[in-house]
């Protein structure tokens, strides 16, 4: 089993060692370093080289949404509250893997960082309807609506299952297929759509009422 390494950015020390302890007590997880700053955080990425990296939005100087814009290479595990929707659609657009309520489980928070390691993107189910319908619309530039019409039926029915903040393990349970299958489907869909990543179609499907 490989190790997840992980950064965590907050600016509060005793959230910090929360998710710390939370996060080392598993197997295949290690808290490689800690950041107080958005400028902290993305000079320790840059010398850590972190599998995952927790990063809250709020933080003095630069904020963690100009980190995450500095750190587009990198997996980057949003945490938010209900009350900063404009915040998140911001951190969606700036390249973040997904996001996480703060007042989540200890094993949501887990499962978070695994699904974003494993290369999936994650979008809290509780809340990602509202965001993306409340403040994606109001933060995009016009754009050419995605053509969802090349998409076979499999496809779209992924990209729908892709909205409801499914992993690829779950879709594929869902339908009853292969994990290769679904992650094959997202390649296609992606292409077809000419989106950089599974948060993008996630956004674009919102925004142009494909669900």
């Amino acid at each position: 089993m490989s190790t997840i390494r992980i950064l965590i950015a907050d600016d509060q020390p005793l959230m910090r060692q929360g998710f710390a302890m939370i996060l080392s007590a598993q197997p295949d997880m290690e808290v490689i370093g800690e950041a107080g700053t958005g400028t902290a955080a993305v000079e320790q990425a840059r010398k850590l080289s972190p599998d995952v990296i927790m990063m809250d939005i709020q933080m003095p100087g630069m904020d963690g949404i100009a980190a995450t814009r500095q750190l587009r290479d990198c997996k980057v595990l949003i945490l938010t509250t209900f009350g900063s929707q404009q915040h998140v659609a911001h951190a969606l657009r700036a390249g973040a893997s997904g996001f996480l309520l703060k007042d989540s489980t200890p094993e949501q928070l887990v499962h978070a960082v695994r699904v974003i390691a494993s290369g999936d993107a994650l979008l809290d189910p509780a809340i990602t309807r509202d965001l993306i319908k409340r403040a994606l619309p109001s933060l995009t530039e016009p754009t050419v609506p995605p053509r969802f019409d090349t998409l076979s039926g499999r496809e779209t029915q992924v990209l729908r299952l892709l909205a409801q903040g499914m992993s690829n393990a779950e879709i594929a349970g869902t339908l009853v297929v292969t994990e290769a299958t679904v992650k094959t489907h997202v390649s296609r869909l992606l292409t077809k759509l000419g989106l950089r990543d599974r948060v993008q179609a996630v956004a674009a499907a919102y925004q142009h009422g494909l669900v």
